[in-house]
């Protein structure tokens, strides 16, 4: 295929999976869900038509190769996931996967000089559903803990397993820690995403390296308890107001937060969820009960931790100061992830020898490619810039750019490939 050909063909892929998803204004392939199924459907019917193998594993992602290329050695893995936050936009995620099958298409008729390539698909990586990031990932990895099959989906009706079930995934070898892929099973993960923030944008950078992850601790629900009485009955110094309380917490944490970025720690603070309970709404209530959720991110592991710890040490101070409790449900971790070095060196040069900005960059949202690396397999990442930041409905990406970090994944392989080949015939000269 020519270039023009081979951009013409993702974005007819982007866009039939656009269609078969669409929610109204926005994109929804819920995790486990109807759309991701939709999703990866119209990814198999594209690799049938394309030539490709297509395979499902156990846990339902979806696996693509060429069908000549059977070779043994652990293959270079490039994908993403599929799924979307609901009311999304369409290339968080999906553009990564499409990206991995133009590079195996390119890779063609170049397939035995270069190492195996396939391309995943992978379901369930949004925490927006269960509240849990990487499900897809952490099973085929043996690594989603068996408590997260009973996580409550948004709407309160089901549970991740069940959903996983009615998915066609053997949700008892899940439970049980059965991988499907272990650290000796892939040379790499590759991964093209969107970039999710501002930062490429208003640098004018199309396509850029990352050099590693942030984590996060989260609670999707904490409860903040104290006593709902008459908005004109109670004098302040006898008032357990729940919600005076919370916005006290947040406070405290904004002023720790922005006194630990003044000591050059990394780190981003959000409470995106915060109400008080329905059926009591009243402008003439004081708050009995708030709940809200806590979510704090670092590239260091040490910084969360201390963190988290100061969140927990004004939850106790604020309990007795304003006679009210808190009650934490399960704490969610996610561990940051730090990149493949020689992945991100070839990657650079990668971008250079295409005539691209060689930048790096880390990336504050998360990505399968931190679960992957945290299981001893090299990950790598390149970024594409996108208008209007993501998750949400006017997420954009310029085929271009698009096309840019298809390129730098291209050459990446095939430099690692003769990278190979000359530390090889080093030794056997050596010798």
């Amino acid at each position: 295929m020519t270039p023009v050909e081979l951009k013409q063909l993702g974005q007819r892929i982007l866009d039939d999976v656009a269609a078969a998803s669409r929610d109204g204004e926005g994109i929804t392939r819920e995790s486990f869900g109807a759309g991701e199924e939709r999703a990866l459907q119209v990814l198999e019917r594209h690799a049938h038509a394309l030539g490709l193998h297509a395979e499902r594993d156990r846990y339902q992602n979806l696996w693509l190769r060429l069908p000549q290329d059977a070779r043994a050695a652990p293959p270079v893995v490039i994908g993403s996931h599929v799924d979307s936050v609901p009311l999304g936009g369409n290339f968080d995620g999906l553009a990564g996967v499409v990206a991995g099958i133009l590079v195996l298409l390119r890779m063609r008729e170049h397939w035995q000089s270069a190492p195996p390539i396939q391309v995943l698909a992978l379901r369930g990586e949004e925490s927006a559903w269960y509240g849990r990031a990487y499900a897809g990932s952490l099973a085929l990895l043996g690594k989603l803990p068996r408590s997260a099959l009973a996580l409550a989906h948004r709407s309160g009706h089901g549970t991740l397993g069940q959903a996983m079930a009615d998915s066609g995934i053997d949700v008892d070898a899940i439970a049980r820690g059965e991988a499907l892929v272990g650290a000796g099973d892939m040379a790499a993960w590759l991964e093209l995403h969107i970039e999710q923030g501002p930062v490429m944008v208003a640098r004018e950078w199309p396509t850029a390296v990352v050099t590693g992850i942030r984590g996060n601790i989260r609670h999707n629900r904490i409860r903040c308890i104290g006593e709902a009485g008459h908005s004109g009955a109670v004098p302040r110094w006898l008032r357990r107001d729940a919600m005076l309380a919370v916005a006290q917490l947040l406070a405290r944490m904004d002023e720790h937060w922005r006194v630990l970025l003044q000591m050059g720690m990394d780190l981003v603070m959000t409470c995106g969820i915060c109400s008080t309970l329905p059926d009591s709404h009243a402008v003439s209530v004081i708050p009995g009960e708030v709940q809200f959720s806590f979510e704090v991110r670092s590239q260091d592991r040490d910084t969360l931790e201390r963190f988290y710890a100061l969140m927990q040490q004004e939850c106790n101070a604020l309990a007795a100061e304003r006679g009210v409790r808190f009650e934490l449900d399960e704490q969610l971790t996610s561990a940051p992830a730090t990149m493949d070095s020689q992945w991100i060196a070839r990657l650079s040069q990668a971008a250079a020898a295409a005539g691209l900005p060689a930048e790096t960059i880390p990336s504050g949202a998360g990505h399968d490619a931190a679960v992957f690396a945290n299981a001893g397999i090299p990950a790598a990442m390149v970024f594409i810039r996108n208008a209007n930041g993501s998750h949400n409905v006017h997420e954009r990406m310029d085929m271009d750019d698009f096309m840019a970090g298809v390129d730098v994944l291209t050459r990446a392989i095939r430099d690692s490939e003769s990278n190979q080949a000359d530390a090889a015939s080093t030794v056997a000269a050596a010798a």
